[in-house]
């Protein structure tokens, strides 16, 4: 069985990141989201939040092969952890090739673990985690960027954040 682990810091989950998962899922027998916990960012959500909202949006979706979890740790030893010996990552446009190649060498040299290249619906390739906390920040419309559980969830975050 092969096992795929797509990871990230859905902080928050887009439409863009369900894409490239739900399209993983049709490739693997099993994969594993994984909230990377990056601690040079701070994040708006929890680290069991984002894994709630992932897990929610992917049960209504009906990926039933599809596990959410997090680590703090190296992606690679969750790899290892979960048998898995392929990293997907989706891309977009704007340079997350350049980016996302490097770590792919490194993963590859640190665990043997293979990285493949999944290229954003170009319907959604815009839509970003940053530029979805931009646009709610200054008042503008995400429905549809995001699963629908997360637009109310980053209203209160905004206003907790201004109220600090």
């Amino acid at each position: 069985m092969t096992i795929a682990v797509c990871p990230g810091s859905y902080d928050p989950v887009t439409a863009g990141h369900l894409d490239v998962i739900e399209r993983c899922a049709c490739f693997f027998e099993q994969v594993h989201v994984v909230v990377a916990v990056n601690a040079a960012k701070t994040p708006m959500f929890s680290v069991d939040t984002r894994v709630d909202v992932i897990r929610r949006a992917l049960d209504k979706d009906g990926c039933t092969q599809v596990q959410v979890d997090s680590t703090d740790g190296l992606i690679t030893d969750y790899c290892r952890k979960v048998g898995a010996t392929v990293i997907v990552k989706g891309l977009r446009q704007n340079g997350d090739y350049e980016a996302e190649l490097g770590m792919a060498l490194v993963n590859r040299k640190l665990a043997h673990v293979e990285t493949l290249f999944l290229p954003a619906d170009p319907v959604l390739e815009h839509i970003s985690s940053s530029i979805v906390k931009d646009v709610a920040r200054h008042g503008g419309d995400v429905t549809g960027m995001v699963p629908d559980d997360v637009v109310p969830m980053l209203a209160n975050a905004l206003n907790q954040e201004k109220s600090r």
